[in-house]
């Protein structure tokens, strides 16, 4: 079979403004980028706000393999059987993020006949969202080292700087950092460290916030730093806000392709799961809903990063309600999490599937937790022999859930029709009793005891000293409300990643919490994650490469 890219190569696209007609939406509502991208218009936005009908449909999936379990494709393929059903879908999914692409994951555009296009502009700069993000985070940056380079009149202990700077790309040498150096026409010199571009809070802000006015409120809302008195140093403060939000003018709206099979997609930030809440734009989410009757979005990673975080603060951010979830599994996913070593996942192995059944009967656990019905996409790689296959849909008649073979992959739209049919099925049920896990009342401590026991199978969580300090300072101004947005390894339900299957008797370390308040919500940090990932032994860049003739090949 042909590579993605040079699948995505030879299609052949539609322009944009045909696209943007399938959903109704005229010339003048989009704004094209080139013939086949586009940012949907200040006008738009506000004419179809609070009309937001359509059915919404999140794909999740169990603890995912290195490789990847395909949640992006079956999201983009489900949508593309919806539409061959005759229904009126869209999709909404995450920016990829350069370094990730350049390190472990290869591009992040779907794959196979179930892709968004143009594919090498989405996985390489696309419209240059993440580089304004990071351009308005670093601005943020210069101004609070020029501050103290002025006679730091705000009284910053250098030493409690929290604000970081970031680049899109992974870089495990930038982690910890001295600025300042070289005398004093260079500034004052303090300790400084780098994120990626996905971790910033410039980015959770802008795929939690609506409209330019609450941009630049949240901005200004975020602590940059503490005074030598403890305390908190915000945004505001130092200046410079209204200038971030200029540069993100453009960023915030939301960018309008295609499928391969030409269905309208919407494609708008990008913060990971692991370090971040992990779903696309809040507004797409809402424009999306509102132009279609099904709207099937993603969120990164599995139940207990992504969906749980989707439910307990997007969803309670944006007053949204989902009618059903897709958990993406598959052989090599319920393999691994029997305890098959990566090199050997595509060797026939039926008993390690039943082992690994508690990995996905946990995440469809969680799921049942919020009151919301799901539906496993079995979705089948071509490695996969028919007997597993087989066993797989056997485990799942055996919990007792709806489920379907998704060959997306494949087949495209074709090969998601099973899967379209029961996801509209049990959209029409209409047995959706949904609520977040937590009160925000509850103090910060109970809010990620109950993540932990309740969404992980935790039986303790442990803080250390930082951690404590830090949730004294949090009560001491005031952001004991705050949703929580946990940090952990994506390849495990407990925070060490070596942890297989469903893990139980553990215990969760959580190192600091620290503050989004602009985001307005907490990050436990728990086991050894970072938000600066590293290249992998051998990088994804290494493959992709350009002729003269300007095609791309190697990106997946």
């Amino acid at each position: 079979m042909k590579s993605d890219v040079e699948i995505a190569q030879e299609a052949e696209l539609e322009p944009i403004s045909e696209i943007a007609d399938k959903i109704g939406l005229s010339e003048d509502d989009i704004q094209p980028s080139g013939n086949h991208k586009a940012k949907i218009s200040y006008d738009a936005l506000k004419r179809f706000k609070g009309k937001e009908d359509g059915k919404l449909i999140l794909v999740t999936t169990m603890s995912p393999t290195r490789s990847g379990e395909g949640k992006t494709t079956v999201t983009i393929g489900l949508t593309q059987a919806l539409w061959k059903l005759g229904e009126k879908a869209t999709l909404g999914i995450r920016e990829p993020s350069i370094g990730p692409t350049m390190g472990i994951k290869g591009g992040a555009a779907g794959g196979g006949f179930s892709q968004v296009l143009p594919m090498e502009d989405i996985n390489l700069h696309f419209t240059g969202d993440l580089h304004a993000i990071g351009v308005a985070h670093n601005l943020l940056s210069a101004m609070i080292n020029n501050h103290l380079h002025r006679g730091n009149e705000l009284n910053i202990d250098s030493r409690k700087i929290v604000w970081p700077r970031v680049v899109d790309m992974n870089d495990r040498a930038l982690r910890n950092t001295v600025v300042g150096l070289g005398g004093r026409s260079h500034g004052m010199p303090n300790e400084n460290s780098f994120g990626i571009t996905a971790s910033s809070e410039v980015m959770a802000i802008l795929c939690l916030t609506e409209s330019i006015t609450e941009l630049k409120e949240r901005l200004a809302n975020m602590i940059i730093a503490y005074t030598h008195d403890n305390e908190p140093v915000r945004a505001s403060d130092i200046g410079g806000t209204g200038a971030m939000a200029a540069l993100l003018k453009h960023a915030i709206k939301p960018n309008l392709v295609q499928t391969i099979e030409g269905v309208p997609a919407f494609i708008h930030g990008g913060p990971f799961a692991n370090i971040a809440h992990g779903t696309s734009s809040l507004i797409s989410t809402k424009f999306g809903m509102a132009l279609s009757d099904y709207f099937v979005t993603e969120a990164g990673f599995g139940s207990d990063l992504g969906a749980e975080k989707f439910f307990n603060i997007v969803c309670r951010e944006g007053d949204l309600e989902p009618d059903v979830v897709v958990m993406v599994a598959t052989v090599k996913a319920l393999k691994r999490q029997g305890g098959v070593s990566r090199k050997n996942l595509d060797e026939e192995n039926i008993p390690a599937m039943k082992e690994g059944l508690s990995n996905l009967s946990k995440h469809l656990e969680n799921i049942q937790m919020f009151g919301l019905p799901v539906v496993v996409a079995i979705n089948r790689f071509p490695e996969d022999t028919e007997a597993e296959i087989e066993y797989l849909k056997e485990l799942c008649e055996s919990i007792e859930v709806p489920y379907a073979v998704a060959e997306v992959f494949q087949k495209g739209g074709e090969g998601g029709i099973d899967l379209a049919e029961v996801v509209v099925e049990e959209c029409c049920k209409e047995n959706v009793n949904f609520s977040p896990l937590y009160s925000l009342k509850e103090d910060p401590k109970d809010k990620i005891y109950d993540i932990s026991t309740k969404i992980y199978g935790a039986k303790e969580v442990v803080y250390t000293q930082q951690a404590e300090r830090d949730l004294r300072r949090i009560h001491k101004i005031g952001l004991d409300e705050l949703p929580i947005c946990m940090v952990k390894t994506h390849y495990s339900l407990s925070d060490d990643r070596k942890l297989r299957g469903r893990p139980r008797g553990f215990e969760i370390t959580v190192r600091e919490v620290r503050v989004s308040a602009g985001a307005e919500f907490l990050i436990p940090m728990a086991g050894d994650i970072t938000t600066m990932p590293g290249l992998p032994s051998r990088p994804a860049a290494e493959d992709i490469d350009i002729d003269e003739d300007g095609y791309i090949s190697g990106l997946f």
